[in-house]
């Protein structure tokens, strides 16, 4: 049976450091604040605004929340985000995507202040990924997929790991990541061929293709550490990962579920930005 690496306990440790942090920037009298920008009333960016919102107040960070239509033009847009950018009482700002089709999103991401871009749009921030520099704010599933292998002590250098996902927001970030840390990295997509042949060969497998249990057992080996970033419905109507966890982890050493796992430490890397944002104002 493998060991489960549950991500509130990774997410519990982030917190702990933010707290931290955040009664020392009380003493300067700095209080972290997320901007939170939504455009119209979709049901998901309202349910994840308020877990989000949530999730602030716990540790002490303050929220803004900016609404507006859906109607909204590009040059409104912008105008807002330039305004956020001058706006000192806002540490980092979050978008929710995608944006309404008329709106030039490249626009809109080259119009937020890379300092304040703490959900890692600005092409400047996934620049530095891909330069080698961490410095700036990474995309927050990357960076938490990694997260959970660092918190569990799982070893990288030298090790193979296969990222099943060739996106800007998770698989190439995540390779650059990996390559920092001395690991040696396999990019797969879902057109690769033989794909089991590659994964049950590596050491850490990270899926994320969003097809619910679709790796079986074929894919991996009883040494592999499977992180499981896919999120979906399966037949059954139940939110399920890309793994098929109750056959999977009888055999491989690590694994990550779903609900519960590289999820629930996504948004303490977003907050963690926010506060590091805070610092650098």
């Amino acid at each position: 049976m493998a060991e489960i690496l549950k991500g509130n306990v990774v997410a519990a440790g982030i917190k702990e450091k933010m707290k931290k942090d955040i009664e020392e920037l009380a003493k300067i009298g700095k209080v972290p604040t997320l901007g939170i920008v939504r455009l119209g009333n979709n049901p998901d960016d309202i349910s994840y605004e308020k877990s989000i919102i949530k999730n602030c107040d716990t540790i002490g960070i303050q929220s803004k929340v900016f609404e507006r239509n859906t109607d909204m033009t590009t040059e409104e847009l912008v105008a807002l985000m330039e305004e956020l950018n001058k706006d000192n009482s806002v540490s980092g700002v979050l978008l929710f995507r995608p944006l309404p089709k008329h709106i030039d999103e490249t626009k809109i991401r080259e119009a937020l202040s890379p300092a304040k871009d703490v959900d890692c749009m600005h092409p400047i921030n996934l620049a530095k990924i891909f330069e080698g520099d961490m410095t700036g704010f990474g995309p927050c599933t990357a960076k938490a997929a990694l997260e959970v292998l660092l918190y569990n002590e799982v070893p990288l250098e030298g090790k193979n790991v296969v990222v099943v996902n060739r996106s800007m927001v998770l698989g190439k970030p995540l390779v650059m990541m990996l390559l920092e840390k001395n690991a040696t990295v396999t990019i797969c997509h879902s057109r690769t061929k033989d794909l089991h042949e590659i994964t049950s060969k590596a050491d850490i497998v990270v899926t994320a293709l969003g097809k619910a249990k679709f790796f079986d057992k074929k894919y991996f080996n009883e040494k592999s550490v499977c992180i499981d970033v896919g999120v979906s419905l399966d037949s059954e109507g139940k939110l399920s990962g890309d793994i098929n966890y109750p056959e999977v982890s009888e055999m491989v050493s690590m694994i990550t579920p779903v609900p519960g796992g590289v999820g629930s430490v996504t948004t303490s890397i977003l907050l963690s930005h926010v506060v590091d944002a805070c610092k650098k104002m």
